[in-house]
């Protein structure tokens, strides 16, 4: 098996096992919730097959599902995330992501934190709207959305830090 594939498959169950277990169960305030796992759609190289990418997000966000009984609105989040992704990536990182040279282990802080923070806002707007499903409460969906992403915005930073491999 390759390597890349194996540390796919390990990220992969160590940010669902990680998000089932421990930020399932933060509810600070009564609505902020951290939700980690998007840092497997975030981090998938860039260089694979964009349908794969589609499909793992679908799985990723169908098992956050199936734990939380949440009826599917972390894997239509997590899937449209994934879709849009190279939209997110031709402005955090332009000329890198053109020639398909992205390599998230030797970019910048500022453009990694820039690149999540997108991704995390766009997540979660789709998840909170599905949640609520309600144009009448858009207030309550940009305050969750808001609030929501800046902590799983600073989490997902930490642990890109404390996990990332410094090439320096």
């Amino acid at each position: 098996m390759n390597n890349s594939v194996s540390g796919n498959i390990i990220r992969f169950l160590a940010l669902v096992l990680v998000q089932v277990l421990i930020f399932n169960h933060v509810n600070f305030l009564g609505y902020i919730n951290p939700y980690i796992y998007i840092l497997f759609i975030a981090f998938f190289p860039v260089k694979n097959n964009r349908a794969i990418l589609i499909f793992l997000s679908f799985l990723i966000g169908l098992s956050i599902d199936m734990f939380l009984d949440s009826g599917g609105i972390h894997a239509a989040a997590s899937v449209f995330v994934a879709y849009i992704r190279p939209v997110i990536l031709k402005p955090s990182f332009g000329t890198m992501y053109e020639h398909q040279s992205v390599r998230f282990s030797a970019i910048d802080f500022g453009s990694k934190v820039t690149y999540i923070a997108f991704l995390v806002f766009v997540h979660h707007f789709v998840l909170f709207s599905l949640e609520i499903f309600s144009i009448t409460k858009i207030l309550l969906i940009l305050q969750k959305t808001l609030f929501s992403s800046i902590f799983t915005i600073l989490l997902s930073v930490i642990i890109s830090v404390i996990f990332s491999r410094d090439t320096k």
